[in-house]
């Protein structure tokens, strides 16, 4: 039954792939389905790519162990300001400014925003570096999970969904991706009422009100506000990092730049924050129950090292029956799937896109969607090679990639998006301050999982208040180029001011 249940999935993402690669003529239809997604497959689109293996593996076993059910503050911040707030306040400012500067990259945008065509280049190199371990967390996730479930060696596992992965994604593209992303956002829904039914009913948990005050027996700190010990500092750096991080991040970005118009955003809005909240509530509390199942972290069989990676995968394993467990397979496979496609299809457009566009508009021209699949390979190789290798835990891998990613374009992206005053060397300003606060940081305190999600919550808040202060100070771009992005008359007082004192000096 779980073998069948798999190569049913598989078969779907496959053929979803082939039907779609007819329809990819451009570079503009490979990465973006030609703008034209409508808002159940832009909200399922928003939701898949946010949660991956990741949450399931990583996040819901190590926060929930550490923190009980305090670990509730990253649902509220992931639902609230993670989703909707995203889409209230991110999604039509940029579809609307995008289309208006023809961008469809985030490297594009800073290059057009703040006429800078090196801004492009540094975006372009940052995605691609730093999305790398993001997406090789992923895959480290869910062959975990594979190995647990199936019994098939790590090695094997990580192969097969590199494979996978790269059949279904350089055949279709995001076309391809948005078409069976409401299927896999189905499977998510679906797996987490499952899963939910058989921890609630398992007899170490007794229901939800008998779980709690087990849980609170173990410690009481496990069921209070800020969690054992009272360590509210971490838990809020994982609410920010997890929350915030996603206006920041070129791969869920991009999911404004692909809708089909404006009347598309406010049901997206509504689906992708009521899917966000079922998801996270779902992981997060099942997680928190960890306490009442292990008495000690579970062993990887691979390192024969105690890790809080190992917590979720057991506890299905052990817990759920066979079929619950295959469905809980395809909940990960799912989330993750769609995740590592949009990864890939972000990190590969930095290069065809960004650089090669830049460098050789020629090639991008004739060779852009052949180019851009190559590129998917090259990532997806990379991806591979260090998940293989199996550098720290999940947590640690996948916060350092989405702090420094979110960190270096969160502040240049959201200024440039709302503000006229926003200037060349203040996005310069902001976006290396991200950058250099997350990397050294994160490198001083060698990667240490319980210090990196203080570091990337640091990278994205900083900044915010760097871009303003240096923007004050420095010289503003030209008017011509506020008016390109924002619309005639768009002008900024300083830039009024500017334009008065010269005609006064004729």
């Amino acid at each position: 039954m779980k073998l069948l249940l798999l190569c049913l999935f598989v078969g779907v993402l496959i053929y979803s792939g082939y039907s779609s690669m007819g329809r990819n003529r451009t570079l503009g239809d490979f990465f973006l389905g030609g703008r034209a997604m409508g808002p159940w497959l832009s909200a399922f689109a928003y939701g898949t790519t946010y949660f991956s293996a990741v949450i399931f593996i990583g996040y819901a076993g190590k926060v929930g162990w550490g923190f009980g059910t305090a670990a509730l503050w990253i649902v509220l911040g992931n639902t609230l300001v993670g989703s909707l707030l995203a889409w209230l306040v991110l999604a039509k400012r940029t579809r609307i400014m995008t289309a208006r500067l023809g961008a469809m990259t985030m490297p594009e945008f800073l290059e057009a925003r703040y006429q800078s065509r090196a801004m492009k280049i540094y975006g372009a190199l940052v995605i691609f570096l730093f999305l790398v371990p993001y997406s090789a967390s992923v895959f480290m996730g869910l062959s975990y999970l594979f190995n647990q479930i199936f019994g098939i060696p790590y090695l094997y596992a990580a192969l097969l969904m590199c494979l996978l992965t790269a059949l279904y994604l350089i055949m279709g593209g995001y076309r391809a991706v948005a078409l069976t992303d409401v299927i896999q956002g189905t499977v998510m829904l679906a797996g987490v009422g499952i899963l939910l039914y058989y921890v609630l009913g398992a007899p170490q948990v007794g229901g939800l009100f008998q779980g709690l005050q087990r849980l609170a027996q173990v410690d009481p700190g496990l069921v209070s506000l800020a969690g054992p010990q009272g360590r509210w500092l971490p838990l809020a750096a994982l609410v920010v990092l997890t929350s915030l991080g996603p206006w920041g991040l070129p791969q869920m970005v991009q999911k404004f730049y692909a809708i089909k118009d404006e009347k598309a955003i406010r049901p997206a809005m509504v689906v992708s924050t009521l899917f966000a909240l079922v998801i996270t509530f779902g992981a997060y509390f099942t997680g928190s129950l960890t306490h009442l199942f292990f008495d000690k972290l579970p062993v990887d069989p691979a390192s024969g090292k105690p890790t809080p990676d190992m917590l979720m995968p057991v506890l299905i394993h052990s817990t759920l029956p066979e079929l619950g467990a295959a469905l809980i397979l395809l909940l990960v496979l799912s989330a993750s799937m769609s995740t590592l496609a949009s990864l890939v299809l972000v990190s590969s457009s930095a290069i065809s896109i960004d650089l090669v566009q830049s460098l050789r508009p020629g090639w991008a021209k004739q060779y852009g969607v052949l180019i851009m699949r190559l590129l998917c390979c090259l990532f997806i190789a990379l991806s591979l090679i260090i998940a293989l290798v199996k550098p720290g835990i999940i947590l640690s891998l996948m916060a350092m990639s989405w702090g420094t990613v979110a960190g270096a374009f969160l502040a240049p992206y959201l200024y440039g998006l709302f503000w006229r005053g926003t200037t060349r060397a203040g996005a310069w300003a902001g976006t290396l301050t991200g950058l250099g606060c997350s990397v050294i940081l994160s490198l001083y305190y060698r990667l240490d999982p319980a210090v990196i999600p203080l570091v990337g919550s640091l990278a994205m808040l900083i900044p915010l208040a760097v871009v303003p202060a240096v923007s004050l100070v420095t010289r503003p771009l030209p008017a011509e180029a506020v008016a390109r992005a924002f619309g005639p008359g768009a002008a900024t007082g300083r830039q009024t001011l500017l334009k008065y004192k010269e005609v006064e000096s004729t």
